[in-house]
């Protein structure tokens, strides 16, 4: 048996961000949510996926808040790293050579999400972990795109249409997004030497010439950005506890 066949699988939560476009008093991840803070409800679920040898949360150095909001998140397999950057990028990677420091390896997968994405469902990271194990890239929970897309003109206000975007062939990335430590590292070293700016584990990826999987997700696993995110993940909470009595 090989090395390859013997990879564990880790979660990493990037947690550093401080969501200015959520409307909320401080990180968004901090915001309380159906009676707990966003990020208690992210890492609950990811306790749950039993094939995660662990879940990283990555924070700021500066970051005093977490353990009061998520005094759920303990136990062997609930690590800390306070050693985010100023981007999601340089907190990801900052996070693997942790995840190197707790003895994993090049070989061993990495399911990044975003502590934002707090109605994940272990189900969903199930249907990822099942896809991208036999996969040589790896891949991300992602949405084919369902409506009408259009491109505004430049500096109009109030913006105005300039083009109708054909929806064929794309799709809306979500996380976990699933890589092997090392390609992930090796990706992100690059983005970051080439000084491209990417916005996902995936775009470093597909930087290094690597197509990664499309693996359909789910329209609940939504990333509260907006402020109204919030009161629609706060009715789908509901509705699942709900659902469960």
């Amino acid at each position: 048996m090989t090395a390859l066949d013997l990879a564990r699988c880790f979660a990493l939560v990037p947690c550093a961000g401080v969501g200015q476009r959520a409307g909320t008093e401080g990180p968004k991840q901090y915001a309380p949510l159906a009676g707990q803070a966003v990020v208690a409800h992210t890492v609950q679920s990811l306790a749950q996926v039993e094939r995660l040898s662990a879940t990283l949360v990555v924070l700021s150095p500066e970051d005093t808040q977490f353990e009061t909001h998520a005094p759920c998140f303990k136990g062997h397999r609930a690590w800390v790293a306070r050693c985010g950057g100023i981007t999601r990028a340089h907190s990801v990677a900052a996070g693997l050579q942790a995840l190197r420091e707790h003895g994993a390896t090049e070989h061993d997968w990495v399911l990044v999400h975003d502590a934002a994405r707090c109605l994940i469902q272990p189900a969903w990271v199930d249907r990822l972990i099942d896809a991208c194990l036999p996969d040589a890239v790896g891949g991300l929970l992602a949405l084919p795109l369902a409506d009408t897309l259009k491109e505004a003109g430049q500096g109009a206000s109030p913006a105005r249409v300039r083009a109708t975007v054909s929806r064929q062939g794309k799709w809306l990335a979500q996380t976990p997004q699933m890589f092997r430590l090392g390609l992930l590292q090796q990706a992100l070293q690059q983005t970051h030497e080439r000084q491209l700016d990417i916005t996902d584990e995936a775009s470093a990826i597909e930087a290094l010439g690597h197509q990664p999987l499309l693996v359909p997700g789910e329209l609940e696993n939504l990333k509260l950005t907006w402020p109204a995110d919030f009161a629609l993940a706060a009715r789908l909470v509901h509705t699942r506890s709900q659902e469960n009595t």
